[in-house]
């Protein structure tokens, strides 16, 4: 184990399932399982807490999704230039605690560390997607909603999900994730199919704002080791955050990746600026009162969301793809959640269309 957790609790639906054997039969001792009517209630933000948000990240819940599995990527509209990305929610929230992370606000209602015992019905939805459109190919990733392999050595999800992945031509998935847990991939093969993308901040920013998460120095030597062991691997500058040695530590850290990490061997990466919603900023500066990296300069863009002034960002955003042309590889870079104006300035050509750009990484 290498999260803590305070409780387990058990949909009585959900005690029989595979997951549900798994964890109890790996739960910590000092974890206690309880067995309860419904997920939902459990989930939901304990009174007389000073932080139900961190206090729900250690109580996990394993229940029933009730809803579909397989949704667009929160990018896929008409107003970002995207790269045609399915979610795949097979949990929500995480036993991490970045400062900047969306699910402060998004998850604060329900904020139980919620792990889905009925993903085999996922597995349904994407057959269906598949045999709807045959000719083409489908980028599929759980990374959004919780870390892809966070507790994956109490949950064992990602055996079944590289299984499946595996067997399955027209199809990647993609596994995101801040930790080096990568135990359990490694004794898989991924036929090719499965790529791990990991975040990757500078020292700093790690320092600053990425609690509980790998350092980036294990992240890079964890995709070094799954790269080896055959599958592909990629990389999110994301959020990327302007502050005054930004250029610098940003151009160091993919020194140190291109040094562990053959740049031939980098299926993409994706760049996106630190963007807050309202109610997220003021989230994460009321938790995170002493982080430096949350007080700097940004404005209100059109999405509604604050960000950095944009002279700022499209600098940092084109030094560093000026960094990943210099690797002579040509590795694919993209923007997340950038309007196709933004993703012109910094490339110099407009996005693609998104279902033929998520194809393009997809099959790389």
């Amino acid at each position: 184990m290498k999260f803590e957790l305070d409780h387990i609790y058990v949909e009585d639906a959900c005690r029989d399932t595979a997951l549900a054997q798994r964890v109890i039969s790996r739960a910590p001792s000092v974890a206690p399982v309880s067995f309860v009517p419904d997920g939902r209630i459990v989930a939901r933000p304990l009174g007389g807490v000073a932080d139900s948000f961190a206090t729900g990240k250690r109580r996990m819940v394993i229940m029933r999704r009730r809803s579909p599995f397989l949704m667009a990527c929160p990018a896929g509209s008409a107003k970002f230039a995207c790269c045609g990305y399915l979610v795949l929610a097979l949990a929500s929230n995480c036993p991490m605690d970045c400062s900047y992370c969306f699910l402060q606000e998004y998850v604060a209602d329900n904020p139980g560390f919620q792990v889905y015992a009925n993903y085999e019905d996922a597995f349904d939805e994407i057959d269906q997607l598949s045999a709807s459109a045959p000719a083409r190919h489908f980028r599929i990733g759980t990374g959004e909603l919780a870390d892809s392999l966070a507790m994956d050595s109490l949950t064992g999800l990602s055996t079944d999900l590289v299984n499946f992945f595996a067997a399955r031509e027209n199809l990647t998935l993609e596994l995101k994730t801040k930790t080096d847990e990568i135990e359990n991939l490694l004794r898989l093969d991924p036929r090719g199919r499965v790529l791990v993308s990991w975040t990757l901040s500078p020292h700093r920013v790690f320092a600053a704002c990425e609690h509980r998460t790998a350092s980036p120095s294990q992240r890079i030597d964890a995709a070094r080791h799954v790269l080896d062991a055959g599958y592909r691997v990629a990389f999110h500058l994301d959020p990327m955050i302007a502050y005054p040695e930004a250029e610098r530590d940003y151009r160091e850290l993919l020194d140190e990746l291109f040094s562990i990490v053959p740049p031939a061997a980098i299926s993409f990466v994706s760049m996106g600026g630190l963007r807050m919603t309202t109610g997220l900023r003021a989230a994460a500066r009321r938790r995170f009162p002493r982080d430096s990296m949350l007080v700097g300069e940004d404005v209100l863009a059109e999405d509604g969301r604050y960000r950095a002034f944009a002279p700022l960002r499209i600098r940092l955003y084109k030094i560093l793809a000026d960094k990943l042309k210099s690797a002579g590889v040509g590795i694919p870079s993209y923007l997340c959640m950038e309007n196709s104006s933004v993703h012109e300035r910094v490339f110099g050509a407009p996005a693609s269309h998104p279902a033929a750009t998520g194809e393009r990484l997809a099959t790389r």
